[in-house]
């Protein structure tokens, strides 16, 4: 895990993404998909840190069409990023896989933001 790189903007963990070895996150400014996400422009356009900090509390916009980005917004606007970053680490070294094909791994198997979020926080379906 590299926890320095931290959440997203729009939720994903940037800690735990094996896609591009040399991204170095959201906030650094050379994310690959700075261009075309919709969550990062939109929360700067508004001074936020994220979509985690914002009022609009139903927004789907972006990336927050799908589960996992989704909850993990939720998960960061109840507990905090910290513990959000502390239950990935600890999921994480208890085996559950963020990429496992591709982009897909564990979290990516729910339908229910609020499954997701029980599944963050014990690391247990």
């Amino acid at each position: 895990m590299k926890r320095e790189l931290g959440i997203a903007r729009c939720g994903l963990a940037c800690c735990l993404c094996s896609e591009n070895e040399h991204c170095t996150g959201c906030n650094s400014g050379t994310c690959p998909d700075k261009a075309w996400c919709e969550n990062r422009r939109c929360s700067i356009e508004n001074g936020l840190i994220g979509c985690r900090d914002c009022g609009e509390e139903t927004c789907r916009k972006g990336l927050l069409s799908k589960i996992k980005p989704y909850a993990f917004t939720l998960f960061a606007r109840r507990y905090g990023e910290a513990a959000l970053l502390d239950c990935l680490e600890r999921n994480e070294k208890a085996g559950v896989v963020y990429h496992r094909d591709g982009i897909t791994g564990d979290y990516d198997d729910f339908d229910d933001a609020e499954a997701l979020i029980r599944f963050i926080r014990t690391g247990t379906r």
